[in-house]
């Protein structure tokens, strides 16, 4: 039998009054440790709000040091978030930028199944009509990224006017700008081909671009004639159509009365003023040419068409519109003499024939009494009482060699109600 102590029932009863008294002691000293720091820490270890001690003498250092270190942890956290929220924000305009331009090609592609009559059956007598309206092509910032960024702040709805301009004509420059503001016009742009204008603009705070030095261009812009700084256009504007835009190339003879963005169709890649100067010669007619010698067969029919005029177009930026531009820009450079309307005019009509494909454009005639030429000024609407209360969008003074005295009676006459202001004038030019 092994031996051993044995308890008895009093050791046993001293025994767990002391356990029982450790336990009741650990329990106060728990809850009293608790009650302390509930004071101390009323909204938890782990709140950011700062302890609150009643000592200020031996807390408030430590809890400034915190402050500080929470701040600038804030301020870093704060800092790597803007930049994360600008990455987000270049995502997402890039990715609408991308579903922009993909349903973009998807109306271009709806639209040239349209225009190729791919999808539908031929209606009934009458009912039947083609589209004459082509898709616009996709813009291509990387083609002159500092004129993109710069047509952001001057084009409204991707539409602007422009005009080529050197010191040559900066006093009919000053008319055209000034006409343009009183009507209140915001989306125009001067195309700057020498510093001189540059400056001119900038001082009178006309939206200015000074292109990247081209000596091919520059030359002809410091020093050209006006039908070669004309011709400069054709070169210039293709940057414009490749970024997007509508352009509505105005020369700088030309008064505005009214805002022309008003008064455009918009549904052909050329929309053009006319040299015309009645329906006939503005519209086209039937010009039957004789030829006594044929007897019978005397009489041929021609169809007859006064010319667009170059220095006043809107043109949409589309694949046939670029066309154009290239072709006229490449037979001026290789035909110098020519006339850059002349040649603008027949690359729109000329049709396809053996050993020429022509230029397949839709095209359109402004309304020749709202873009009204100085010929139909001078020679019709100045003197017929009603033609004459008649306000015109624009009118262009390529008629006359005189312009700015022309060009200064018609803002007389027109904007500040002078009635006799254009009475002292030709119906031509004096030679």
């Amino acid at each position: 039998m092994m031996g051993g102590r044995r308890e008895g029932p009093l050791m046993r009863n001293a025994s767990q009054s002391a356990v029982k008294s450790r336990i009741l002691m650990a329990i106060a000293t728990g809850i009293s440790l608790g009650c302390v720091l509930a004071f101390l820490y009323p909204h938890g270890f782990f709140s950011s709000s700062a302890p609150t001690f009643h000592s200020r003498r031996t807390q408030v250092p430590s809890t400034k040091c915190e402050s500080s270190e929470k701040l600038n942890e804030l301020k870093t956290e704060y800092a790597a978030a803007s930049i994360r929220n600008a990455e987000l924000r270049q995502q997402v305009k890039k990715l609408t930028e991308k579903l922009r331009l993909s349903e973009q090609e998807k109306d271009h592609a709806q639209k040239q199944v349209e225009a190729l009559g791919e999808q539908h059956k031929a209606g009934s007598f009458g009912t039947v009509k083609g589209l004459i309206t082509n898709p616009t092509v996709i813009p291509d910032e990387s083609v002159n990224p500092r004129l993109a960024k710069f047509l952001e702040n001057v084009a409204v709805q991707r539409e602007l006017i422009v005009a080529l301009a050197n010191w040559n004509v900066k006093d009919s420059l000053e008319i055209w700008f000034t006409s343009i503001k009183r009507v209140g016009i915001h989306n125009y742009l001067v195309v700057a081909l020498d510093d001189k204008i540059a400056e001119f603009c900038e001082s009178n705070d006309v939206p200015v671009y000074k292109r990247d030095p081209d000596e091919g261009i520059d030359s002809i812009g410091r020093a050209g004639t006006n039908h070669a700084v004309s011709g400069l256009k054709f070169r210039i504007l293709r940057e414009f159509l490749q970024l997007g835009y509508n352009v509505l190339l105005s020369d700088v003879d030309i008064v505005y009365l009214q805002n022309p963005f008003n008064y455009l169709y918009r549904d052909s890649d050329v929309e053009s003023m006319t040299d015309g100067h009645n329906n006939m010669t503005a519209y086209g007619f039937d010009d039957v040419f004789d030829e006594p010698t044929m007897g019978w067969a005397r009489y041929a029919h021609t169809i007859r068409l006064w010319v667009y005029n170059s220095g006043f177009f809107y043109i949409r930026p589309t694949i046939p519109s670029i066309e154009l531009l290239d072709r006229v820009a490449s037979r001026l450079a290789r035909e110098p003499k020519s006339w850059d309307q002349a040649v603008f005019n027949e690359e729109l009509f000329f049709p396809s024939h053996p050993g020429y494909e022509g230029l397949h454009a839709a095209r359109r005639t402004m309304d020749f009494y709202l873009f009204m030429n100085s010929k139909v000024l001078f020679k019709t609407v100045r003197k017929d009482a009603r033609l004459s209360k008649f306000k015109p969008v624009i009118i262009h003074v390529n008629y006359h060699p005189n312009k700015l005295e022309r060009m200064k009676a018609i803002v007389e006459y027109y904007g500040n109600g002078n009635q006799d202001a254009l009475k002292a004038f030709p119906d031509g030019s004096d030679w």
